[in-house]
């Protein structure tokens, strides 16, 4: 990943594939939550191949791309037509990659300017969040650093833990007051599970359970900032109150 959709913490890309071609192993990078809001440059990054999706910066959903390096040589998965240099058959649809050249281009664009707004918002957020609940943790990279040119953090991604709480309830409860966030975590037989990415990162399971991810994007005002920090209080007093008659 260039850098992590949940923890938002944004990885050495360019290092990482430098160490791999060393060994000769070619290099693939998840680029969706970096492009448009981070510099991303395929070529200076060394990797082999980039991929990134339209709906992550305003394009067509169901629209994608694939960078590859000249010298690449992949084999294909579906055989026929020999559409997209014999990498993929299958007829073309036209005006989804062009609704996305046109996304991209718009999103990189304006991500010199958008990309510091929403850092902002993302701070102002953690900030007023930490003043409600001093025991939450605010996982990742703080976003203080520089990677490969830019920050070492997505600009509109903000990671926390909340001790005594656990994630699920934390996002009914929002979702209650019209506030929308994400968990990270997978259910599986109707049983939730705690992040991955936490847990491969060494949280605990009670910490990786308790978390939430609050996504920022073009259209988040300081009006949502306000919402989520008038809310977050007595949600996290329901939540630890539950999860203590759960307790007994």
């Amino acid at each position: 990943m260039w850098a992590n959709n949940e923890v938002g913490t944004v990885n050495p890309v360019r290092e990482l594939a430098a160490i791999a071609h060393e060994f000769g192993v070619p290099m693939h990078t998840d680029a969706v939550q970096a492009v448009g809001v981070l510099p991303v440059d395929f070529a200076a990054s060394g990797v082999d191949a980039l991929s990134l999706t339209g709906h992550k910066l305003g394009g067509p959903i169901g629209a994608g791309v694939l960078l590859l390096g000249r010298e690449v040589v992949l084999t294909p998965l579906l055989h026929g037509g020999g559409q997209e240099r014999d990498v993929r058959s299958g007829t073309l649809d036209t005006p989804a990659v062009v609704g996305l050249a046109a996304a991209v281009e718009l999103a990189v664009a304006d991500a010199p300017r958008r990309a510091p707004a929403l850092a902002a918002l993302r701070d102002d957020l953690v900030a007023r969040i930490t003043a409600v609940a001093p025991d939450a943790t605010v996982n990742g990279d703080p976003g203080t650093g520089v990677v490969e040119g830019g920050p070492s953090r997505l600009p509109g991604n903000a990671h926390l833990s909340f001790p005594g709480c656990e994630g699920d309830s934390l996002l009914m409860l929002l979702d209650a007051q019209g506030i929308e966030c994400s968990t990270g975590s997978a259910c599986t037989a109707g049983v939730a599970q705690p992040s991955h990415v936490l847990l491969a990162m060494g949280a605990g399971e009670a910490t990786a359970r308790g978390s939430l991810r609050f996504s920022l994007g073009h259209t988040s005002t300081a009006a949502d900032v306000d919402a989520v920090a008038a809310a977050i209080g007595p949600v996290l007093e329901r939540a630890r109150r539950a999860g203590k008659a759960v307790a007994r």
